[in-house]
């Protein structure tokens, strides 16, 4: 008798497989119902937490820290303790240059600094920004003006306040507040300006003592030209690292000496945040993984228990001990993809369904706004969560499926008589 070619035999023994778990329809039904119930849930708590990083790096590169940054080197260490020492004087070739990439949508110089902002007989100590208004809007999205208007292009004297800076100093849009600062040369300098509006962004620490002003206003309160960094915002965050090689390429051909920064090495409340999210991710994967694996070998047990004598005839009539082996683990891998599938099917629109309705989140801790949360999915999330499943039931297979190709063929048909 010829031997039957290994494909055909495959794919004779995974239809044999789907045969026997129709056999049982309710057995069936409840372990896809555990697998889909573990995938959807996955999908959606990934989702959630995709969502938030996404939101949370966002929030963070356009209100704050652009995609690249470019500093003189040694900035980020020691420019707190004498920043003077590292401010880049203006180049209208170099910023040609950046507005130029390819990707690049925005190109804007801030300055910083710090000092003393006073309102009637209120002084409190503040971190300010000098930025070009003009240039400021893209990257100024997530700074949500609570009261007030926006810093415009040509306004000398405006001054846009965090909302618990102006908490604390009792200032609101209109005021006339006084600038401290200490000038390049050693000295004091005051300048007066008036509050044109209060902002919030997604740190409320920074809120709290943040403050902009006009660049020109920044520099005739310190004395100075220039600015400390340029920031560079792109149209697609995927292309920051390629962009900062580009940079840095660029400034290396050209001898220039300035550090080129992606806005994840100066993110360090996201990093960690996403870091502790990952982890809490990572363990209800693998609780969704034990339920499945508990769930898939009770089902595929009982299936031995119930067919142990089909199984001693299959080994009777010459079948071997390792294709009762694949019969089984065929039988899993069945109940991975259709459950996985059907899991992701159900996740997907539940995602879209819920992200269109939003889901109403109280404020985080030290805040007092709340927002709308989204579910969002990815394609390595999905896949993910697919994999999960096959994985999962393909494990859990695999004890079953030993046990029923250890039976003794007397045994196993003598088993009920």
């Amino acid at each position: 008798m010829p031997r039957r070619h290994p494909v055909v035999t495959l794919v004779a023994e995974l239809l044999l497989a789907l045969r026997s778990l129709l056999r049982q329809p309710r057995r069936t039904a409840i372990a896809l119902f555990a697998i889909g119930f573990g995938v959807v849930a996955l999908l959606l708590a990934g989702g959630f937490m995709e969502w938030i990083f996404w939101a949370m790096r966002e929030s963070t590169i356009q209100s704050q820290l652009a995609h690249v940054q470019i500093t003189r080197p040694g900035y980020l260490e020691r420019g707190a303790a004498d920043p003077f020492r590292f401010i880049m004087p203006q180049d209208p070739a170099r910023q040609a240059y950046l507005e130029g990439l390819e990707y690049a949508q925005e190109v804007a110089p801030r300055l910083g600094f710090s000092g003393l902002i006073s309102h009637g007989e209120a002084t409190v100590s503040f971190i300010g920004e000098g930025v070009d208004a003009a240039r400021e809007v893209a990257l100024s999205r997530y700074l949500v003006i609570v009261q007030g208007e926006a810093l415009a292009a040509g306004d000398e004297q405006g001054i846009l306040l965090g909302e618990g800076l102006a908490a604390n100093l009792g200032a609101a849009p209109g005021d006339t507040v006084v600038l401290l600062s200490t000038t390049a040369s050693g000295g004091i300098n005051a300048v007066e300006g008036t509050v044109r509006g209060l902002f919030f962004t997604s740190n409320k620490a920074f809120d709290d003592v943040a403050l902009r002003l006009p660049l020109s206003l920044a520099q005739r309160l310190l004395k100075t030209e220039g600015a400390h960094r340029w920031l560079v915002l792109l149209n697609d965050t995927a292309r920051t690292d390629a962009t900062v090689a580009e940079i840095k390429a660029h400034f290396a051909a050209a001898g220039v000496a300035l550090d080129v920064i992606p806005w994840y090495r100066l993110a360090d409340f996201y990093n960690k945040t996403v870091a502790l999210f990952g982890r809490q991710l990572g363990v209800v994967a693998l609780i969704i993984a034990l339920i499945i694996v508990l769930s898939i070998s009770n089902t595929l047990i009982m299936s031995v228990l119930d067919r142990t004598r089909e199984i001693g005839t299959l080994l009777a009539l010459g079948n071997r001990r390792r294709q009762v082996l694949g019969l089984y683990v065929s039988e899993g891998l069945w109940l991975g993809l259709i459950g996985g599938l059907a899991g992701v099917m159900i996740g997907v629109l539940l995602a879209y369904a819920i992200s269109a309705i939003g889901i109403p989140m109280p404020p985080p801790p030290g805040m007092k706004r709340g927002y709308s949360g989204e579910i969002m999915l990815t394609p390595a999330l999905v896949a993910g969560a697919w994999l999960l499943a096959v994985l999962s039931t393909v494990l859990a297979s695999l004890y079953p499926a030993w046990k029923a190709s250890r039976l003794v063929i007397v045994d196993a048909l003598r088993h009920g008589r």
